[in-house]
Parts: structure tokens; C-alpha cells; sequence
């Protein structure tokens, strides 16, 4: 590959000062245009003394959410479940509590109103419990699905989980390997990873550090039983470069390297606007949604909005963020997909500037400027 610096100078630039500045230790790049991979890199360290390279895996956290979308899809697309029908018909103790209007459709774009949930189910690591207290909850005070919006951590994406469970007859980790991650070569790629792959990677996982302070602080999301989590909204992990071939994918109309994963027609669905002018009251902030997938929201705000694809993505950019360390988008008008992760965690704000900068900067060292579509 040639001289990334003489490609990207301003991206190389930000990255490498967010290094020196302490917002990160390590970075891994991918960028692909017109299927020509641009970028597949490291910087720094992802653990002390430990080059970030291409090959090590890192945490993607809530970057995982659009890998469970597309799963979903695929059963849709099979005609096997209906994004209209109530989650409780899938999983009939779904309904206590309120929730029996709650739809696949809500829970893709966050209108679900189960929040409530997260709190109780925080630090529970057995799935089919998580799956029980979910159920159990109730539906926020006042909510009406599909007329409020509220981002959703974890809740509805354990239970998008769970339908693709109960429906396929495959745990939502098994789904994906077999139907996404394996055909797409996305080879070192997880939601929930075994304890013999754990084992076998070693150093090659990535360390995650909190860097709001003075100094770097570990998290420990990098020992076994964290990577063993299978988390369907959040604990995704591989090299960057193989969520960048998911992204891939998605841009050429559902296929790559001639394995068709969806239908275009289907690829269209989950990625247009389905949520769109809505306050999000998790980010207190306009945001548009597909179907498990961000939409460029510039429009609210190019300096305001959060998890930003940068101020020059077109308004059919797609893509999703992951919890102040990760970004990763298709921009079908410019043929781009930028996959970027972070192993450091410097708090929203920062993160949120760092996020838009770089973005913005990728656009401008590739010369892709031009006027955005109205």
C-alpha cells in the first residue's frame, strides 16, 4: 500500500494527534471506494508494547447493532417473520407489562420504549435470564410505540436476538457466523466469542481503555468472560477491516465477491428512512433511523449531531457508532465505506469531535465534496 500519509494527510494527522494527546493509544482504519481498499492500518499500540495492527481484534460494541438488523433481514426476506407483527407472537412473555403492541419495527428503530430494562439488567451475564427480565418489564410510563424515539442500548437488540433464535432454531451468534461473518470472510469476527478462540488470539485482543482522565485507565472488556458475552447490540469484536467487507456488502446491493447475503431490495428496506424528524430522548437530539441502521442526520445539525459520518457524507450515508470508540458507514453516493476503531473512551463530547473530524477530514483528503444532496 502506498504512503497513507501522502493519501490521507489530515486523517493520518488527527489520529495521530489524538495518540499524543492521550485520547487514544491505538487505531485501526479500513476505507474502500468503488471496491478499491484505500486504507487497512494500524497506529499505535493496542496494548502496551503491542503494535495495533491489522489482524488485532477489537471490541466494535454498539457498531454490532446493524449485524443483528441484517440478520433479522435475512429471516424477513424468507418470509419467515414480519417486521409488523408483535414481538410477543415470536416470544409470548414479551407481552406482560404493556409491551404487547411492541413490533420487530419498533425495536429496529429504537420507538420500542423499553429502556427501563437496561438498568436491570445490567452486570446479568446469562442470557436466557437477560431474556426473562426483559420480558418481565414493563413498557415506559406514557410511551406509545412508533410515537416516541429513544436509542436502546441493549434491550430490544437482546430481543431481536432472541427472535432469531426462536425462529432459525441457531442461537443469534451461531446465526451470524454461519450466515454472515463466514461468507463474508469476516473469519475472525464475533458476537460472543468461544473460550478456544479466546485462548488461541491472545495478545491479538485488543485492549480498551477509559481516557476521560489524566491518564489511560483499563477496562477489563478484553478478558474471557466479557468476550464470551454474546450481547447482540454490543459486544461484536474482529479486525475493523472485516466489519468494512460487512459495510462492503451492504453498498454493492447485498452481495460481495459474488456471495449474495440479501436481495437489493432488501438492502434498500433496512437502510432508508423509517424514523425520520424524531427527538431522540436517549442523545436529546434529532436523529433519522433505517432499520437498525443511523441515517446522516446533518440536516439537525452538522455540528450537533452525534456519532457523525462528517460534514460532507451524503444524506444516504448508513451506518451505526460504537459507545465513544468506534464509527463505521456506507455512502452509496460516493461508492466510500469507512470503518474506524478507537481503543480509547474520552467521554461523548470528545468523542463526538473526534468522530466528526476525522470523518470530515477522510472526505476532504479523498477530494469527495461535493454538494450535499437536498
Amino acid at each position: 500500500m502506498n504512503d497513507l500519509t501522502s493519501i490521507l494527510p489530515r486523517s493520518t494527522s488527527l489520529i495521530t494527534r489524538g495518540i499524543e494527546e492521550g485520547l487514544h493509544t491505538g487505531v485501526q482504519l479500513y476505507i474502500s471506494q468503488n471496491r478499491a481498499v484505500i486504507a487497512d492500518t494500524g497506529f499505535g499500540e493496542s496494548r502496551p508494547g503491542i503494535p495495533m495492527d491489522t489482524d488485532t481484534i477489537m471490541l466494535w460494541m454498539s457498531s454490532a447493532k446493524p449485524i443483528t438488523a441484517v440478520a433479522i433481514a435475512s429471516l424477513w426476506q424468507d418470509s419467515l417473520v414480519d417486521l409488523d407483527t408483535a414481538v410477543c407472537h415470536y416470544v409470548p412473555d414479551f407481552a406482560k407489562g404493556g409491551k404487547q403492541d411492541i413490533t420487530i419495527r419498533h425495536l429496529l428503530t429504537h420507538t420500542a420504549g423499553i429502556r427501563n430494562s437496561e438498568i436491570i439488567i445490567r452486570g446479568v451475564t446469562d442470557e436466557n435470564e437477560i431474556i426473562r427480565m426483559i420480558c418481565a418489564s414493563g413498557i415506559e410510563p406514557g410511551w406509545v410505540p412508533g410515537r416516541r424515539a429513544g436509542y436502546h442500548l441493549s434491550s430490544s437488540w437482546y430481543m431481536l436476538g432472541e427472535i432469531v433464535h426462536r425462529v432459525s432454531g441457531r442461537p443469534i451468534n451461531e446465526y451470524v457466523r454461519e450466515k454472515l461473518f463466514e461468507p463474508l470472510g469476516m473469519t475472525d469476527s464475533w458476537i460472543g466469542m468461544p473460550g478456544g478462540k479466546y485462548r488461541d488470539y491472545g495478545t491479538r485482543i485488543g485492549y480498551m481503555y477509559n481516557t476521560e482522565g489524566s491518564r489511560p485507565v483499563l477496562n477489563n472488556w478484553h478478558d474471557e468472560p466479557d468476550c464470551a458475552l454474546v450481547s447482540p447490540g454490543g459486544n461484536g469484536r474482529g479486525p475493523i477491516r472485516e466489519l468494512g467487507y460487512f459495510y462492503e456488502m451492504l453498498l454493492q446491493k447485498g452481495e460481495r465477491n459474488g456471495v449474495e447475503i440479501l436481495s437489493p431490495q432488501t438492502v434498500e428496506s433496512l437502510t432508508a428512512r423509517h424514523r425520520s424528524g424524531m427527538k431522540d430522548r436517549t442523545f436529546i437530539h434529532e436523529l433519522d433511523w433505517g432499520l437498525g441502521f443511523l441515517v446522516d442526520s446533518n440536516h439537525y445539525g452538522p455540528e450537533t449531531v452525534p456519532y457523525s459520518f462528517g460534514r460532507h457524507c451524503s444524506m444516504r450515508t448508513y451506518g451505526h457508532g460504537g459507545r465513544q470508540s468506534s464509527s463505521s458507514f456506507s455512502d452509496p453516493e460516493h461508492r466510500l465505506v469507512v470503518t474506524v476503531v478507537f481503543n480509547g473512551m474520552p467521554g461523548e463530547r470528545k468523542h463526538n469531535e473526534r468522530i466528526r473530524e476525522i470523518n470530515t477530514a477522510i472526505y476532504e483528503d479523498l477530494a469527495l465534496t461535493s454538494i450535499r444532496e437536498t
